[in-house]
């Protein structure tokens, strides 16, 4: 592993062989692999596990968040080669290399992470086996001047084209929403209400949501996010990137969901143009981590990228309304910037190690977004209530209207801004 600054890291391939250049990045999640491999968010990146074991529980396909592997590679401390799982289809190693991604085991991943935390994600290249370019890429690592040409062609890399290059790849992977829910019975999530309670019983967990159909917009959609609007009853119909505002109008939905997906929100110029013709026609707007950027900017606030992102199932987030703290399972590399919110978008979530925006609800028209991953799978369960409160905008369209956050939003921006620079002090 070469990264942009120079520093190596030598050790061992699994999954496929060869050379590839991604953004590196980790991800803290201790269980959660096959869905980090399958999430079509990962596009473009060379992802690491801080977990010290990969791979114990092999690979489960029917758990799989999208059809097919978008991240560029894969680094773990160890893998295990024996999986046990009554569900398990296969081991990791064959799985990357059934899609083509490179693997690296056996590097000290937590020297990894630090470098990234205390510089920032950066680019990398994974060099892996005996063909021609490894073979090459290895040969300059020892020479001067071809090392300086190698690390300006990892520092030239970018993410393009990532949306596109995402959308509808969770389609391979659907089912309907009779087997949804009779497999979350058994090995999934079923609903759970903002007090914790799991839902079990298919009928009252769909009643709100029969007869109402949602538009899902696929940005690279994790395919968890079509099952929990099926488990509310929604008809959901999955609609590629590349339509407008007049074809998802055309479709009369009651409610629109903006699905999570890679790269940088504002580079969705177009995208961007479309939501705002939707925020005009009164649609109820639901947005995930993408989506809710894309809802910001649309609505005319701004993003930022972030020094290492949020990456994991143990992030904190706490909900202004209440004052109650969630752990959330999120993977985001940029955020919404607090001060740039407009007129009608009140903070709703901020995250409590940094204080960044973490969600939002609009009063003057009805939407609402989160950066975190309320479907998450596998992930805490702890947020998946804000899909019923999504059925309930549907059927009440004026539900924010009179939301009044825990914190006025300046206070509450203040607050976390002291709060993070008194530790920063401490430390």
């Amino acid at each position: 592993m070469v990264l942009a600054n120079g520093m190596v890291f030598e050790g061992s391939s699994f999954g496929s062989e060869g050379c590839v250049i991604g953004e590196t990045v980790f991800t803290t999640g201790m269980n959660g692999y096959i869905e980090t491999l399958t999430d079509p968010s990962y596009y473009g990146q060379i992802v690491t596990q801080t977990f010290p074991l990969i791979g114990n529980y092999g690979d489960i396909p029917k758990d799989h968040e999208s059809a097919r592997c978008n991240l560029k590679g894969y680094i773990v401390r160890e893998w295990c080669d024996e999986p046990s799982n009554f569900r398990c289809g296969g081991d990791v190693d064959s799985y990357l290399r059934s899609q083509n991604i490179i693997g690296l085991y056996d590097i000290d991943t937590r020297r990894l992470t630090k470098v990234l935390r205390e510089a920032g994600v950066m680019n990398g290249m994974i060099i892996s086996g005996s063909s021609k370019e490894a073979v090459e890429a290895f040969a300059a690592l020892n020479d001067e001047k071809k090392k300086t040409e190698l690390l300006e062609k990892i520092k030239a890399y970018k993410i393009v084209n990532a949306v596109e290059s995402v959308t509808g790849s969770a389609s391979g992977v659907e089912e309907p929403a009779d087997v949804v829910f009779s497999e979350s019975v058994q090995y999934r999530f079923v609903p759970v209400t903002a007090g914790g309670t799991k839902i079990n019983d298919p009928e009252l967990a769909m009643k709100d949501g029969k007869g109402k159909k949602v538009v899902l917009w696929d940005f690279g959609a994790k395919a968890n996010i079509r099952r929990e609007l099926l488990k509310r009853g929604l008809e959901v119909v999955t609609v590629p990137s590349s339509y407008n505002a007049e074809q998802i109008k055309a479709l009369n939905p009651d409610g629109i969901m903006l699905s999570n997906g890679p790269g940088d929100p504002a580079e969705n110029t177009g995208i961007i143009e479309e939501i705002k013709k939707l925020l005009k026609t009164g649609i109820p707007v639901f947005g995930i981590c993408l989506g809710h950027q894309l809802l910001a900017l649309a609505s005319g606030a701004e993003t930022m990228k972030l020094k290492y992102g949020h990456r994991g199932a143990n992030q904190p987030v706490k909900y202004l309304k209440t004052g109650r703290v969630y752990i959330s399972s999120q993977n985001h590399g940029y955020a919404v910037k607090n001060e740039t919110l407009p007129k009608g978008a009140e903070l709703s979530f901020v995250n409590t190690n940094d204080g960044t925006c973490e969600g939002l609800v609009y009063t003057n028209v009805p939407a609402f977004s989160v950066q975190f991953h309320p479907e998450a799978c596998s992930g805490p369960l702890d947020t998946s209530f804000l899909f019923d409160e999504f059925v309930k905008l549907i059927n009440n369209p004026s539900y924010f209207k009179d939301f009044k956050p825990e914190y006025e939003r300046v206070d509450a921006i203040k607050y976390f801004a002291s709060t993070i620079k008194q530790t920063k002090e401490n430390a």
